[in-house]
This record gives structure tokens, sequence and C-alpha cells, in this order.
């Protein structure tokens, strides 16, 4: 069964640096999945890309997936691995304007990595903005999204194990405990 961890917070809050430090620390671990979710479409998506692979050095391997989350789950399972998922946002992200899906296959394609959570072998650790904290955006679509977000954060806060909310690089435990 797998054991999973939703890292939650504003951006550059220092989710991924929990997550990688945890990942790192993960007792009896010896392989380290990265799935990306993030595309580079320009030169500073290309640098932040970069940055990120430079801070995970080499123990990682690296699986890039912008569209099949559920699927890249699946083929990086196993019983000594810990999977790292970064980011949900840009998953749903990538879903709404790439893939042009609507509000409703979004959550259906959240339901359907929440359903597949529990059947996982491996240690899985999730990284996802925590977008409702704002303002109302002012059009549909970002609506929409933000919408999704907190939908898909609420449903994976329900099957995961731990939920740590980041803020100004201080993880606060909201479900579970945090991992020493």
């Amino acid at each position: 069964m797998c054991a999973s961890t939703l890292i939650l917070g504003g951006a550059k809050s220092g989710k991924t640096a929990l997550a990688l430090d945890l990942a790192h620390k993960a007792t009896g671990a010896d392989r380290l999945v990265y799935i990306a979710t993030a595309q580079a479409h320009d030169d500073e998506m290309r640098q932040r890309i970069r940055h990120h692979q430079g801070e995970r050095g080499p123990r990682w391997s690296t699986l890039e997936e912008p569209l099949d989350l559920t699927g890249a789950l699946a083929q990086a399972d196993g019983p000594r691995a810990v999977l790292l998922v970064d980011c949900l946002t840009l998953w749903l992200s990538n879903l709404m304007t790439q893939a042009g899906l609507e509000a409703g296959a979004v959550r259906a394609r959240g339901q359907e990595l929440c359903l597949a959570l529990p059947g996982l072998k491996a240690r899985v650790i999730l990284v996802a903005n925590e977008v409702g904290l704002g303002i109302v955006p002012d059009n549909a679509l970002a609506r929409a999204f933000r919408d999704c977000a907190g939908q898909l954060n609420q449903a994976l806060a329900k099957v995961c194990h731990n939920v740590i909310l980041v803020a100004a690089g201080l993880p606060l435990a909201l479900k579970g405990a945090l991992p020493s």
C-alpha cells in the first residue's frame, strides 16, 4: 500500500525543497523518481527546469509526463521507490489548456489519481500550489482553474496519509505528522 504525502503551499514557499528532503530521508528507498509535469515552452521555464534538475542531483531519474499522471505513477511504481510529483498545479493547467479538458473532465482525471494512489507500492510525494488564498480571478478560465485546483487538493487530502502546508519554508502538518 502506498504511503502518500501531499505538500501544499504558495509559489516559492519551499514545497519542492521539503519534498526532496522527505524523499532523500525515506527509509529503505533505493529508487528516487521525479515525475515532472512542467514543459519548457520558453527560456525562463527552461532555466527553472535546469535549476530543479540541479537541486535533485544524480540519484534521481526523471519521468516527464504533462498529461497522463496516473499512467506515469503506474509506470514508475515499485516497492522500494519514492515517486515525487512536481507539480499537480501545472498538471491541471496542462489538462485545461493543452488537452482542452473542461472542468468536469479535469475532476474525473483527479478522481482517477485519487483512486490509483492506494494501489501503488511506492511512497508518493505530491506537490501542489494552494491557489485559493488570493483574490477571485477576473476571468472564467482562471476561476475554473482555481476551482479545479481546490477540488483536487481537497480530494487528495482525503486519501493521502500526510498533508503538509508550507509557508515561508516552514512546514505545518495538516493531517498526519511531519516526517522526522
